[in-house]
């Protein structure tokens, strides 16, 4: 048994092994299944070789509980995963606008059918296609408090107590969760968690100071903790400005309850 992780896999390879878990769900679930989907690197047609496998398989029919689990298994030499839901819970998930949703509802928008006689994937895409600009201005502003605020505060504190082991780590989620503001402002959709970084500074409206901080973390050059402090409030002052600009709600002057 091989116990040294994914191995090298074709993609054919790994399209027969998709047939196979899907013929497998027809066995377990039968005529509850109303659709079955590859989505991640497989369904772009990106997968590398040692990729895994991550599939829908929704249900359908009348339920008294929502379904909502994974069954996540590595067969030695390649790793699958297989999200098992209900429809209307699929359809509520692809329809929410959440921080970071433009790494997470590519799947929503093009899956690879394997099975979908009433054209259920249609229907998800429309779903994820229904949120409002409220909607993701929501998500944004969610964002700038819940996140970039908590930042910052994180790195003067580290810059004043230390320890300054724990920068480059903010550096990184300064750059993330950047990103993920970028993406949600322009409504756009990351390709893959990898190239989230390098296809936000393509995107326009970036804030001022967004671009310093995802060079230094996409060089490593995460080293000298004055420089990683100088890049983060320099971007965060931008955010404030690119906030105000946008009419996004980086604070307020009552307490919401």
């Amino acid at each position: 048994m091989n116990m040294n992780g994914p191995v090298k896999i074709s993609r054919s390879e790994r399209l027969q092994t998709c047939q196979e878990i899907a013929a497998r769900l027809h066995e377990v679930y039968g005529e509850k299944i109303l659709a079955i989907g590859v989505y991640g690197s497989v369904s772009r047609g990106t997968d590398g070789p040692f990729s895994d496998i991550e599939m829908f398989c929704v249900l359908g029919g009348e339920s008294s509980e929502p379904v909502e689990f994974s069954h996540e298994w590595s067969a030695g030499p390649w790793k699958a995963e297989v999200n098992v839901c209900s429809a209307d819970v699929l359809l509520k998930t692809a329809s929410t606008v959440e921080g970071k949703w433009p790494l997470t509802h590519g799947p929503f928008f093009s899956p690879l059918s394997l099975y979908d006689p009433k054209g259920f994937f249609s229907t998800l895409k429309k779903a994820a296609e229904s949120p409002t600009k409220e909607d993701f201005r929501h998500a944004i502003n969610e964002v700038l408090v819940g996140e970039m605020y908590e930042f910052i505060g994180k790195l003067r504190n580290v810059n004043l107590n230390g320890p300054h082991t724990y920068l480059p780590y903010l550096a990184m989620q300064f750059a993330e969760y950047g990103a993920m503001l970028i993406g949600l402002h322009n409504q756009k959709l990351f390709s893959t968690g990898s190239m989230v970084l390098p296809e936000s500074l393509e995107l326009p409206n970036r804030p001022v100071g967004f671009d310093n901080v995802v060079k230094l973390v996409m060089s490593g050059d995460l080293v000298e903790p004055s420089k990683i402090v100088s890049a983060c409030e320099d971007f965060w002052n931008g955010l404030v400005d690119w906030a105000a600009k946008h009419d996004y709600v980086m604070n307020s002057k009552r307490i919401p309850f």
